[in-house]
């Protein structure tokens, strides 16, 4: 039998979230299909990963994802499992950020999201198993000042991914929205937001893609939903 496929939005860097899932999912014996804007990043770790491809795409662009989706399914198989990582942030001030800004964070995070769903779905139905898991943060549960166009986005995000699991999950569909409570490790947030942070103050990419992959193959009798993952140091 062929190996299950993985597709990964958001495959950033090497080290970094997006790129561990992908990483962790290729030797957990999936073909991985990787999604990103960055056709140079993803070819380059289509090198260093087993069985993985990159399929260069703006999930903003949703015309782009459904097409992006269909060439996966065609070249590699209908995705057992769907992880959504990829997000669009901004920052700033209700009166003085533009509008469309929202929006576009909305079709990213949002919006991305339906449409993965909606396409991939039908075929996890069909075989009776699956998973869809989100990787959401802080901003999910609150708004705060300046990240009102983000966190309202990521709410909406995870009331969408708990719509899904409450639909699906009794036909086999195991949908999962993780809270990521801390700054990550990644080379390139490390440097600009907690430079002179000690490594206990991170959640380490590898780590959480440890948990995704744990979470995506967890017994039916015993899912989880809402996962909440922070440092051992974290205030909560």
């Amino acid at each position: 039998m062929s190996k299950p496929v993985c597709l990964v939005t958001g495959v950033g860097p090497e080290n970094g979230t997006g790129a561990e899932i992908a990483k962790r999912f290729s030797e957990g014996g999936y073909q991985v299909a990787m999604l990103a804007r960055n056709a140079d990043n993803l070819d380059a770790l289509a090198g260093k990963y087993v069985d993985a491809r990159a399929y260069p795409c703006d999930v903003g662009d949703l015309d782009a994802l459904v097409e992006t989706v269909s060439r996966i399914k065609a070249e590699m198989g209908a995705p057992k499992v769907v992880v959504h990582n990829a997000l669009r942030s901004t920052r700033g001030s209700i009166l003085e950020m533009d509008p469309d800004d929202l929006e576009k964070n909305f079709r990213v995070n949002t919006t991305a999201l339906l449409y993965l769903s909606r396409e991939t779905i039908p075929a996890m139905l069909e075989a009776g198993e699956g998973a869809i898991l989100v990787t959401g943060n802080t901003s999910a549960t609150r708004g705060k000042t300046n990240w009102g166009f983000f966190a309202s986005t990521k709410a909406a995000q995870r009331i969408l991914a708990e719509s899904i699991a409450r639909e699906f999950g009794p036909q086999g569909i195991h949908v999962a929205y993780f809270i990521i409570d801390a700054s990550i490790d990644t080379p390139r947030t490390r440097p600009v937001l907690a430079p002179d942070q000690p490594d206990e103050f991170f959640a380490k990419p590898p780590a959480i893609a440890e948990e995704m992959f744990r979470v995506a193959h967890q017994d039916r009798s015993t899912w989880s939903f809402r996962v909440e993952l922070r440092p051992f140091g974290e205030v909560w």
